[in-house]
């Protein structure tokens, strides 16, 4: 017996125009609850009903796809309601979705935003953080006569850090949107976000941090322990206002990092430190002496009081009895005033970095400051944010071994002369040039000062950096000796290249014949009258031995097999003239 026909989905109905309107239901939106209903129109004519088929078809599918009128707001905020955040992370990002994501392209269906669209996005955010249109600012998009409220613009970008949250926070929205069909694709991946500054942290001098402590001692000798404890253990804002009287072990001259104090719109409460981890930080007997201090004043105002003190009170508060700690943001104003009365341009993150440095500097190992100042990835972080304290700390380093090696080995000239490679590289070409200055055209002497890195760039127009490497190429040669940071090199001839030069001769016209002693010469390889190589070293150009090796391996550093050595021709010419002494063929 044959089944009965199942029931069609969509609707085909029939307008008064004699057109016909086809009607999917896809459903109800995830967000909003509301049915979401495709429809399209097809034209009368012959052909309406099957074009209306295929449409019905067409919607079907449709309908099995993600929602297509998600906008990039459904996205966000199905995300920030659907995902667990710190509190503070989660004010955050609702900040940035209300000023900066929702105005500029919060409207726009998600399915329509491309890797330009969100590029065009964060260039906007670089540009002006309040997304201007003019240079006033008024106080109400609406019409206006304007007035006082509307004032003068000056454009600021936002922070790259700030650019780059977002673009996180809308990359977690696609992925979490594609797994609820939401969206079937990610664009946010194929945009270009700004780059990460290069971390550059400025920790004060400790001639600095000392008149910040002297001031606070004078006017608040409590505010004065938590800036010395902030230096010397470097813990976050939120960790210090989070400390209590028994995470100090006086007995063990430890310090336990358990808890923080966050602050946000809704207030301050307490949380995990930032990487959800508890760390044990030692502690010296100054900082204990200091905390000592601070405990007793504490007790004595509770006394004064005629409230107890627990030891479950916060080491630094506002309260006799120590049950409200310190808010974050009151302990950045406040040294804030007291840096800025000093006149000092610094903050309290930095006595972090002032932690972190003075450690590396003394020698200590990366992975107990990243412990001590609760940086995650073993160290990763502590590496990346304090490089330029590392490379000083291995500069110190490799300067006390020194002093302490036995009297450097005395070193000799080189007996005979260390032959010059071909040269193809911009600092091998000069390192050759350099080479036939000192020993041929000039014949410096040894013990002549040799020519710095900035001479060698200005006398062969190259930068810097090839004129260094040239000169350590001369220093392997052993043409010069001594160079290294902060020492001038010198010239170290050998026995055969020190005689004194000849009394000026007239001069006489050039030899035709080839010379027979190898000198210094420059080597063109050309194919089809075009040049593809130019060499400089030293060799015999009567040696057609040697000038077919030479030919064949610069053919072979470049990809030609030598069976192809007979296109190609290798012209033998004088460095400093650039006249030719012989063409060589294979």
């Amino acid at each position: 017996m044959a089944r009965p026909p199942g029931r069609t989905r969509g609707s085909v109905d029939t307008l008064p125009s004699g057109a016909l309107r086809v009607r999917v239901n896809a459903g109800s939106h995830p967000t909003t609850g509301k049915p979401v209903v495709l429809t399209e129109t097809v034209p009368p004519g012959p052909d309406a009903e099957v074009l209306a088929e295929a449409a019905r078809l067409r919607l079907l599918d449709r309908a099995t796809r993600p929602i297509p009128t998600a906008t990039v707001d459904h996205l966000v905020e199905h995300y920030l309601a659907r995902t667990r955040l710190e509190q503070t992370t989660r004010e955050s990002y609702e900040g940035n979705h209300t000023k900066h994501i929702h105005p500029l392209i919060g409207r726009l269906p998600a399915d329509k935003v491309d890797a330009l669209t969100l590029d065009t996005f964060y260039a906007e955010l670089e540009r002006c953080r309040d997304h201007c249109t003019g240079p006033v600012l008024h106080h109400t998009p609406d019409k206006h006569t304007c007035d006082l409220r509307c004032r003068p613009h000056t454009c600021k970008p936002l922070a790259a850090w700030t650019v780059r949250k977002i673009h996180y926070l809308l990359r977690g929205a696609y992925r979490l949107a594609i797994r609820h069909r939401l969206a079937d694709h990610n664009p946010v991946t194929e945009a270009d976000p700004p780059a990460p500054p290069a971390p550059d942290p400025q920790p004060p001098t400790p001639d600095e941090l000392a008149a910040i402590l002297d001031e606070a001692t004078r006017h608040d000798p409590d505010f004065a322990t938590l800036i010395w404890l902030a230096a010397v253990t470097g813990d976050r804002r939120g960790e210090n206002c989070g400390l209590r009287l028994h995470h100090y072990d006086r007995a063990r001259r430890r310090l336990t990092v358990r808890r923080a104090i966050a602050e946000g719109r809704t207030g301050t409460w307490e949380k995990d430190t930032k990487t959800h981890q508890r760390r044990h930080i030692a502690l010296d007997a100054d900082t204990c002496a200091v905390l000592d201090q601070h405990i007793d004043r504490a007790r004595t105002r509770a006394l004064a009081g005629g409230v107890d003190l627990s030891s479950d009170a916060f080491l630094f508060t506002t309260t006799p009895d120590g049950s409200r700690p310190l808010t974050p943001s009151s302990v950045t104003q406040k040294y804030r005033r007291l840096v800025t009365k000093l006149g000092l341009d610094t903050s309290l993150h930095k006595l972090r970095h002032y932690s972190a440095t003075e450690l590396i500097t003394s020698g200590v190992d990366i992975r107990t400051v990243a412990g001590r100042l609760g940086h995650g990835g073993g160290g990763t972080t502590t590496l990346k944010t304090y490089a330029a304290w590392v490379n000083e700390a291995d500069q110190r380093a490799a300067q006390t071994l020194l002093d302490r090696m036995p009297t450097r080995i005395p070193t000799t000239p080189p007996t005979t002369p260390i032959p010059t490679p071909p040269a193809e590289s911009p600092y091998e070409v000069v390192a050759a040039r350099e080479h036939i200055r000192i020993t041929t055209t000039e014949n410096l002497p040894t013990g002549t000062p040799a020519p710095t890195v900035k001479q060698i760039a200005t006398r062969y127009g190259v930068s810097v950096g090839t004129a260094h490497r040239a000169l350590t190429l001369l220093n392997q040669q052993g043409l010069v000796t001594g160079a290294r940071r902060g020492v001038r090199a010198t010239i170290l001839r050998t026995p055969d290249d020190t005689t004194e030069p000849p009394p000026p001769a007239v001069p006489t016209p050039p030899d035709p014949t080839p010379p027979t002693a190898p000198r210094p010469l420059r080597l063109v390889i050309t194919h089809n009258n075009t040049e593809i190589a130019t060499l400089v070293t030293i060799t015999d150009p009567t040696d057609y031995t040697e000038l077919r090796r030479l030919l064949l391996q610069a053919l072979h550093r470049r990809g030609h097999p030598p069976t192809t050595s007979g296109e190609f021709e290798l012209t033998v010419q004088d460095p400093d003239t650039a006249t030719t002494i012989v063409t060589f063929v294979t």
